[in-house]
């Protein structure tokens, strides 16, 4: 497979159920051939995503001491900023040539998991930032739920199976840039090749070359897509969930050609987690004779905290 399938959500949600198994079955196809998929027919409007690029590029052009006021100790990096090259891939020593930040879950003061997660880090700065990342964060949240609708149907399971495992997830909304290279980079690429953690990863910002994702053939393949789509992956938990019937794809931002490195470029991921008491055990239905259970029973937080580890965000 050499390029990145496209759907469109608005086939499952158009209440034709012609249209809606279309979709059922493009994005399961697509998930267990290569983990990606291009998708449109989203909750975001243009205006909110334009909103969204203007919030996040002043940010980034605040001087570096200010940013560094809101990078949080202590919390391995789950709200506010973190600084350039401080994050690096699963086995990996060199930092990322990147620095980005993170808006978290919003919960009520009433919520269980209002001790649990930190508090989102207003930005004074910027009068609009919080305002419009929170509204980014809900409208990726949404598109993120009826995919997981899907997929569950996919998986013969109930539709609305993954709801209650999704309300209130640790899910983290991630604006990142990765600044003009001016020297040689040393062995470091702009996020060098890795799985991600969590269910599904919604990205923005995917619409030039950059983003490779490894197929079964072992090539790299760009991944590039339209300006009105979100790249859309499977992150670890939900290949542990399904006995790596839907694939978590290797995937890397690589550096641009010479010319360009006088370039930033902004991604915008949206990181789908459950909460972390989930299971992530393997569902009975993924597994068979042909297809042994592949992974150790274990809960998305205990899964999340073993990789943020990894990842050199938190201490042992």
């Amino acid at each position: 497979m050499s390029n990145i399938p496209s759907v469109n959500l608005k086939d499952f949600l158009s209440g034709d159920s012609n249209r809606k198994e279309k979709f059922i079955k493009e994005i399961g196809s697509a998930f267990e051939n290569i983990g990606f998929v291009a998708l449109s027919g989203h909750f975001l409007s243009d205006e909110l995503v334009d909103s969204l690029y203007k919030e996040i590029k002043q940010f980034f052009q605040l001087p570096q001491e200010t940013k560094d006021t809101y990078e949080i100790e202590g919390i391995g990096g789950q709200r506010g900023y973190t600084s350039f090259g401080k994050e690096h891939a699963k086995g990996r020593k060199e930092g990322d040539l990147k620095e980005f930040w993170h808006f978290g879950q919003y919960v009520s003061d009433t919520s269980k998991y209002k001790e649990e997660y930190p508090e989102n880090v207003f930005v004074k700065e910027l009068p609009k930032f919080n305002e419009v990342g929170k509204e980014t964060y809900k409208m990726l949240e949404k598109t993120a739920k009826y995919v997981l609708r899907a997929l569950a149907i996919h998986l013969n399971l109930e539709e609305t199976y993954f709801d209650a495992f999704i309300e209130e997830g640790n899910s983290i909304l991630r604006p990142i840039h990765y600044p003009p290279i001016t020297t040689e980079p040393k062995n470091a690429v702009r996020a060098a090749a890795h799985g991600d953690i969590n269910l599904i990863t919604l990205l923005m910002g995917a619409h030039g070359k950059g983003l490779q994702v490894k197929n079964h053939a072992d090539e790299w393949v760009d991944a590039i897509a339209q300006p009105d789509q979100l790249m859309i992956n499977v992150g670890d938990m939900l290949s542990r969930l399904t006995n790596n019937k839907l694939k978590s794809t290797v995937h890397q931002v690589v550096n641009p050609p010479k010319e360009l490195w006088g370039t930033s470029r902004y991604s915008i991921p949206f990181f789908m987690h459950p909460v972390g008491d989930m299971s992530l055990n393997c569902l009975d239905n993924c597994i068979d004779a042909e297809n042994p259970k592949l992974y150790d029973d274990i809960t998305a937080g205990e899964f999340l905290h073993e990789r943020l580890i990894e990842l050199g965000l938190i201490k042992k």
